[in-house]
């Protein structure tokens, strides 16, 4: 047997249950874990999904809402050394089953509300909330005592997105993980001592690889919430027992519309971190007026980088609030046209990665492999500037910047400029075909209160070119997105073309 090394992500949680056995790792509802208790729930996870007749190496599908059950399934998978195969709790019909299919998984760990909706002939077990449940029956299985996984081994498919195709399976290793948990905990400033809220769908990369498994890397006591309710988070804010907190922007647009964000005592909130889509900058400003004590962090990356690429400390939003940062520990970042030449700062371009956190492909889909990996980098499909100092900002995904008329218009620029109205409480910006223009700058906006396209228009014509104003605004009652918060401006392309 190949010695094990340690770098892989079951060692994190050995490492955390030797060294402070008996803080509290997890609590979820009514239960609370140990590390130790942690540690010894997972090794008995382990065994029981190997006595079910998996093998190393073998895709497990997680399908179910946050949980403890969901997290020790996670960590098991990475003991055993099976595949962790997180899918999207929302998924229904054609879209579940084919993750399911695509990943060839041969069990699906799945909440027994949501089973049903698996594709007939899934083999599946409940992961709490029953009887016979993979949570119920760890007592009574005994621990697993086989070998280590080793570092260069699959830990996890991370399914990218899918805002602009069909899914695919990022390859992540426990090696790749690891050091991408060691670039959160330093970017991020994250301390045994904080006390932060995961609130985020866990079969997301960024609830679960930027905070969750780095906090508990170092040992903190992680409070593990359903969902990210506004209510519940302020309420722990004031009491005193949460501290951190990560949201994506939608999740932060809302609470700072609340009508009583400005009278709660936030106080005791020290460090606030966004990402997994563009934060607007009106929004930023907004919220670091009202709490002008809070740290905000601004994390950017991918699934396929694990996902932590960059991160904007609080001493840096100064006179760059639309900046995503500088790179983290472990990664490296270039700005590159089309045939991959850098290209000067300042000068927009393809942000691509070299790093130890990078996937190893694409889960059975070769050629995109080969279309994304060139020359030892990564083609993120992120256009980007960055500056003399070393800090990016992200202009647009490239196949969302919009050609109207022969020029370039970034739609973040425009999406900026609209959420500086007070009547516009959500917005995307689409280019769609147009016969004078080849694409016309469209604006998809969800009101708050009384506004009209004319109105709309104008206003972004005053802070911005007229060629960059949109020709058309279409009102919407929300914007389609997946459960990170990013807008699918697919499927705004798709349903407005006509």
């Amino acid at each position: 047997m190949t010695p094990g090394h340690g770098s892989t992500v079951d060692g994190v949680l050995r490492r955390s249950a030797r060294r402070t056995p008996a803080r509290v790792a997890v609590e979820y509802r009514d239960r609370t874990w140990t590390y130790e208790e942690l540690d010894e729930a997972v090794s008995r996870a382990a065994a029981l999904l190997l006595g079910e007749g998996l093998a190393p190496g073998d895709r497990v599908g997680a399908y179910g809402h946050n949980s403890d059950a969901y997290l020790i399934a996670f960590l098991a998978c990475a003991r055993a050394g099976l595949v962790h195969v997180p899918v999207n709790q929302n998924l229904t019909g054609e879209d579940l089953a084919y993750l399911v299919r695509q990943s060839g998984s041969a069990l699906v760990l799945a909440d027994p509300e949501l089973a049903g909706r698996l594709p007939g002939g899934t083999r599946w077990l409940a992961l709490r909330d029953t009887q016979d449940s993979f949570l119920a029956r760890l007592p009574d299985t005994p621990a697993y005592d086989g070998p280590e996984p080793r570092s260069e081994d699959l830990v996890q498919l991370l399914y990218t997105s899918g805002t602009t195709a069909l899914p695919k399976g990022a390859m992540m290793t426990h090696r790749a993980l690891v050091h991408e948990y060691l670039s959160a905990i330093t970017a991020l400033d994250l301390s045994a001592g904080d006390r932060p809220a995961h609130s985020l769908p866990l079969y997301h990369s960024a609830q679960l690889h930027v905070f969750l498994l780095p906090y508990l890397a170092i040992g903190a006591t992680n409070l593990v919430l359903d969902a990210p309710d506004g209510d519940r988070l302020l309420d722990l804010v004031e009491e005193g027992r949460v501290d951190s907190l990560f949201a994506p922007p939608t999740v932060w647009i809302a609470l700072a519309a609340r009508p009583d964000f400005a009278t709660r005592d936030l106080g005791g909130l020290r460090k606030a971190y966004y990402g997994a889509s563009v934060m607007p900058v009106p929004v930023l400003e907004r919220l670091r007026e009202r709490l002008p004590g809070l740290g905000f962090y601004n994390c950017f990356g991918q699934s396929e980088i694990g996902p932590l690429a960059t991160v904007l400390a609080p001493d840096e939003h100064k006179g760059r609030l639309d900046s995503c940062g500088r790179t983290v520990l472990f990664v490296d970042a270039r700005v590159v046209d089309e045939n991959g030449e850098d290209v000067p700062d300042g000068t927009p371009g393809e942000i691509v990665y070299r790093s130890p956190q990078l996937c190893e492909g694409y889960w059975d889909k070769p050629e995109e492999t080969a279309a994304a990996f060139r020359d030892g980098w990564f083609r993120s499909g992120d256009l980007a500037v960055r500056d003399a100092h070393g800090y990016f900002t992200i202009v647009d995904r490239v196949k969302d910047v919009i050609n109207s008329g022969g020029v370039l218009i970034a739609s973040r620029q425009v999406e900026d400029a609209l959420y500086t109205h007070e009547g516009v409480a959500e917005a995307a910006v689409i280019g769609l075909p147009d016969e004078k223009w080849i694409e016309a700058v469209t604006a998809v906006v969800v009101p708050r209160g009384e506004v009209t396209e004319e109105e709309l228009v104008a206003h972004a014509r005053e802070h911005l070119p007229a060629f960059k104003a949109p020709k058309r605004v279409v009102f919407v009652d929300a914007l389609p997105r997946n459960a990170s918060g990013k807008v699918l401006k697919r499927e705004l392309r798709e349903r407005f073309a006509s």
